[in-house]
């Protein structure tokens, strides 16, 4: 019997997601970024926060703002200020998504760069609109590929209204 019920919860799972997915939809997320598990040949030490508002412009398509705070480096002189936006596409309703984006970053001693990314990731819904979303996400530096382009892992929290 519990074997049945984990089964069917399985099933039913994307079906409770969908609804979250649909045009007109407002999304709000906030994630931790880096913590060592990002990489760049000039960065050792790596810490952020990042926060993004979206809005569902067709059935699993949402476009984005995002801000966000970066510390980079060994030493404390060393911070950066992200701004940019993206999109995701939401494949097949079961929450996994793919995205695409850019962003302006500015850092301290005259660093600036205009990063383009791609990111995978996966909404998964802890509520009905509350979901935890885990992402892998690939940044490309246009001041020095191999310095300042990232490979890298966060987790955020996401908010489907």
């Amino acid at each position: 019997m519990k074997k049945l019920l984990v089964i069917l919860a399985v099933v039913l799972m994307p079906l409770a997601a969908s609804a979250q997915f649909e045009e007109g939809k407002v999304y709000s997320g906030a994630s931790l970024t880096g913590l060592n598990l990002s990489y760049s040949g000039a960065e050792k030490f790596n810490i952020g926060l990042q926060g993004q508002l979206g809005y569902f412009v067709a059935d699993d398509v949402q476009l984005y703002v995002q801000g966000g705070w970066q510390h980079a480096g060994d030493d404390l002189k060393f911070d950066q200020v992200e701004l940019g936006g993206g999109g995701r596409y939401y494949i097949i309703q079961n929450g996994i998504f793919l995205g695409a984006n850019c962003k302006y970053v500015h850092g301290a001693g005259g660093y600036n760069d205009v990063m383009p990314g791609v990111e995978v990731g996966y909404a998964y819904f802890i509520s009905r609109t509350v979901t935890i979303e885990p992402v892998v996400y690939y940044q490309q530096s246009f001041k020095d590929h191999s310095d300042y382009s990232k490979v890298g892992f966060r987790i955020g929290f996401g908010i489907y209204l």
